[in-house]
């Protein structure tokens, strides 16, 4: 029959105590708390002896905290448990905006990427929609906000697996479950391989990947 770590030192307590009781009658003080010292802790060997190892690393080994249902976190692993995402046309601008934008950025720079879209949405100096902020521009070839939406080219979508994941992104975004503080607020970003004017000016935020982002210097309203 197994016996519990705390049932085994109970049981060599009551022992000690017996024992200082008997070896204290027969010899002198001195001999006896020898004896007993020496008795107590080969009763206390005895009796953690006694105990699973499973049953003490439980008791020395802090429990985990679980995640919070939900909780968003920036992996792989986490965007491969989420359900096939699907929205509307906000959806379906943001998600192209990560496909086109960001697809080969690690997860946290999709997430980062996404979180400067929905700051411009609540700036005074941008469209107040997501589709609308991405397709901001002139009109003109390379005149607007985000390139691949006025660089003369077909704006095809042959990553499915990309797709599904920056469709996620997109969906957990938008839905509120991803908190945005990443980037700190930023409005701009760009990728390290260039350095606009503005990025001379505005804020620098966080660098995240391949991307630096930032935020204006200019005073804006929420929405």
């Amino acid at each position: 029959m197994f016996v519990t770590a705390r049932t085994a030192l109970r049981r060599a307590t009551s022992g000690m105590l017996i024992l200082a009781f008997s070896v204290g009658l027969a010899t002198t003080p001195a001999q006896a708390e020898r004896a007993t010292a020496a008795q107590l802790i080969s009763l206390e060997q005895k009796a953690l002896g006694s105990a699973r190892q499973a049953h003490l690393k439980r008791l020395l080994t802090p429990v985990a905290q679980p995640a919070r249902p939900g909780a968003v976190r920036y992996s792989m692993d986490w965007l491969a448990q989420q359900p096939r995402a699907q929205g509307g046309q906000e959806w379906r601008c943001l998600s192209e905006a990560l496909y086109f934008e960001a697809r080969g950025e690690t997860v946290k720079g999709q997430f980062a990427v996404a979180e400067v879209i929905l700051n411009r949405v609540e700036s005074d100096r941008f469209p107040n929609s997501v589709c609308g902020v991405i397709n901001q521009g002139t009109g003109k070839k390379y005149a607007c906000q985000f390139t691949y939406t006025c660089d003369g080219r077909p704006e095809n979508i042959g990553e499915p697996r990309a797709w599904d994941r920056v469709g996620k992104i997109a969906s957990a975004m938008l839905s509120g479950r991803a908190p945005r503080d990443l980037t700190q607020g930023a409005t701009h970003y760009h990728t390290t391989a260039v350095r606009p004017n503005w990025s001379q000016v505005y804020t620098r935020t966080a660098s995240i990947g391949d991307h630096l982002f930032y935020r204006h210097t200019w005073r804006t309203s929420s929405r």
